[in-house]
């Protein structure tokens, strides 16, 4: 039975998000306020570097306040300044470019592709201009970006690589964790991510290189680290650009038990995916949306469900509609290029057609882990009540660009 011929109801709002907690967090928690250790770099912060270190393949985390924080970090260990240019896409949270627009350098914004949403590869060699810097490459929902393709081009223009992995903690792309693969990687556990503490984040150094600054800066520019090891008898400031960048010890207790539920949390949301692309995978065959790609070569953790409709207008009134059957659709970032600060760097409305195309056709559907499946087909029967019986919804999703080979990779 169908939303549009029966009574069933729910009589409640299915919210967009609902943090996830498993048990142990209180727990881990209470242990910290025990011991009285809730000062910055304690016992549960440790535990969370140590574990992404050996589950991700990682030679160093250090815990951030946030992703933002990570960025910014990253930002300066890429030594960027004042009128340098880092590359990346304007589909993207205002962070990825306020950390690099915060050190005076110039965000520059290359399209995205249409099966993805990444950043578009082939597309990075032609921004390069000897004020280029680095390649902040976003992983959109957690699917990878192509980084051997970025790579190469990084290394035969002697650039850095930033891996805004801010969705992506626990996917891959060809058996690599996200946040592994380029110099320098980051992570969120914001309350919207598969993995939470609130407010949350991490720098991943890939590099060793990098390691020793890492710590100073963010450590308000002292060797406090090496003095916590024993390498040093007293700490004191190495660099004038350091900052406070550590966590909340009790944030990370919290978050130590979501890293150690990592794949349970991951199964039961692949769950909610696989469900989502049972029901609705005919009205993607009848044209009437498009559902989220992953190619071949890239593991999900399967942090964002959402859908492509014919334009805006649908879009809009599907969000519209659903809102009155108490579900929480939401669209996703407002490209940066045409923002009021987008503006002052010389963009405009028009510079990247596929990124703002894709932007206003798309919406996210409710999909944390403890959704259940009567809500999950409360929703599909409302997306398919809608779409089937809208009159002025008869046009077939094109996707830009769209290949028989990136439609081949939707799984």
């Amino acid at each position: 039975m169908r939303a549009h011929d029966d009574d069933r109801r729910i009589d409640y709002c299915i919210p967009f998000n609902k943090p996830l907690v498993l048990g142990r967090e209180q727990e881990y928690v209470a242990e910290a306020i025990r011991t009285r250790q809730i000062a910055a770099d304690g016992p549960f912060t440790r535990r969370c570097a140590q574990l992404m270190e050996v589950l991700f393949g990682i030679p160093k985390v250090l815990m951030t306040p946030s992703c933002t924080a990570a960025l910014e970090l990253a930002a300066m260990l890429c030594d960027v300044g004042p009128g340098d240019e880092v590359i990346m896409p304007s589909y993207t949270f205002v962070s990825t470019a306020n950390a690099v627009t915060r050190l005076g350098a110039r965000p520059v914004f290359v399209e995205i592709r249409p099966d993805t949403l990444n950043i578009d590869e082939t597309r990075i060699e032609e921004a390069i201009t000897p004020k280029t810097k680095a390649i902040f490459p976003v992983h959109y929902a957690g699917v990878a970006c192509e980084m051997d393709h970025i790579l190469r081009t990084a290394r035969q223009h002697g650039l850095r690589v930033v891996e805004d992995a801010a969705q992506g903690v626990n996917s891959s792309y060809k058996g690599r964790a996200l946040g592994s693969i380029g110099h320098l990687g980051t992570y969120s556990f914001h309350d919207t991510k598969n993995l939470v503490c609130g407010e949350g984040g991490a720098l991943c150094c890939n590099d060793p290189g990098l390691i020793e600054r890492a710590e100073i800066l963010r450590d308000k520019g002292t060797n406090r680290a090496k003095f916590f090891r024993g390498e040093v008898d007293k700490y004191t400031w190495i660099d004038d650009k350091g900052s406070s960048y550590l966590p909340s010890e009790i944030a990370c207790a919290f978050l130590a038990a979501q890293i150690e539920a990592k794949d349970a949390i991951k199964i039961r949301r692949r769950s909610i995916d696989r469900y989502y692309r049972h029901r609705l995978g005919t009205l993607e065959q009848d044209g009437l949306l498009r559902l989220p790609c992953v190619p071949a070569d890239c593991e999900s953790h399967f942090h964002t469900f959402y859908l492509i409709l014919d334009s805006v207008t649908t879009r809009d009134a599907l969000m519209a509609y659903l809102k009155t059957k108490g579900i929480s659709a939401v669209f996703h970032f407002v490209p940066l290029h045409a923002s009021p600060m987008g503006r002052k760097f010389g963009y405009r409305e028009g510079d990247l057609p596929i990124t703002e195309d894709m932007s206003g056709r798309l919406l996210r559907l409710p999909a944390y882990a403890e959704l259940t499946q009567a809500e999950q087909e409360w929703i599909a029967d409302h997306v398919e009540a809608f779409l089937r019986r809208r009159p002025e919804t008869g046009r077939r999703v094109v996707v830009p660009g769209a290949t028989k080979s990136a439609a081949g990779a939707l799984r």
